[in-house]
């Protein structure tokens, strides 16, 4: 049995019945491809091959992969058990079409991951997820709340977002210290925001970094026109923000220079 490695971040799940139900989340249709991160001793793998999807697995343990080249021989003979960090993998040049990604995320690296999916926001139609609960609520939070952040404004603003159940931690084994919550992201219609989108990033990132000041302070340096300064918005801080006011203020900052 493959022995959870700490420094990886590995907690298995041992509950059959969770993993079924975090396979069942998945909707995308029956051509886009699948790719697992992270199947560890894959109690999601075997659920999955069970869907029509075309399942690809990506695993950066050796002792994972050797278990999963055993117990899952198929995805090895076609190739598609790969071995290697997620994070490190070009999405395009590996599939030509939309995919959907599934996984258990380490709790160390789920931001780095949620960043590289934003990277690729045109390819990745769909994310289903489990998660320290914390970080799942707060991808899933609204403006006004202490939980909004700059990951849920920047997915927000592609993706439908819905915290869907939480799990407790002794179905894992080791069991995590914290409780983990499993969302579903969903693709949005928007192709491109109607402002610089790298700009828009940047404000976001900004606007958060400095949370307990107003946007007038925290956001200075953008900040060159005296009517952008008088904006009213700028009384409120970034938690106050939805993802359309960002959109606007960013529209704002745009036509000053």
């Amino acid at each position: 049995m493959v022995k959870p490695k700490k420094y990886l971040g590995q907690h298995f799940l041992k509950d059959l019945k969770i993993a079924q139900k975090i396979v069942e989340l998945l909707q995308s249709s029956a051509e886009i491809p699948v790719l697992e991160i992270g199947a560890g001793t894959g109690v999601l793998t075997q659920f999955l091959l069970h869907k029509p999807n075309p399942l690809y697995v990506i695993e950066i343990d050796k002792e994972s992969i050797s278990y999963l080249k055993e117990h899952f021989a198929v995805l090895a003979q076609e190739n598609r058990l790969w071995e290697g960090d997620f994070l490190n993998l070009d999405l395009h040049s590996n599939f030509f079409s939309n995919i959907a990604i599934i996984g258990n995320f380490p709790y160390n690296i789920s931001s780095q991951i949620f960043f590289k999916i934003l990277q690729n926001r045109q390819q990745v139609a769909e994310v289903v997820c489990m998660l320290q609960k914390e970080v799942a609520e707060r991808l899933a939070s609204a403006p006004g709340s202490k939980d909004y952040g700059i990951l849920s404004v920047l997915l927000q603003a592609y993706y439908e977002v819905k915290y869907h159940f939480t799990v407790p931690e002794h179905v894992f084994q080791p069991p995590p210290k914290v409780k983990s919550g499993v969302i579903r992201l969903q693709r949005n219609s928007v192709v491109k925001l109607s402002c610089d989108e790298n700009l828009f990033f940047e404000v976001v990132k900004t606007a958060f970094n400095q949370r307990r000041k107003t946007l007038r302070n925290a956001l200075q340096k953008f900040l060159k026109s005296e009517s952008l300064k008088a904006e009213s918005m700028l009384q409120k801080r970034a938690e106050q923000l939805s993802v359309s006011d960002f959109i606007f203020l960013t529209q704002k900052i745009q036509e000053q220079s």
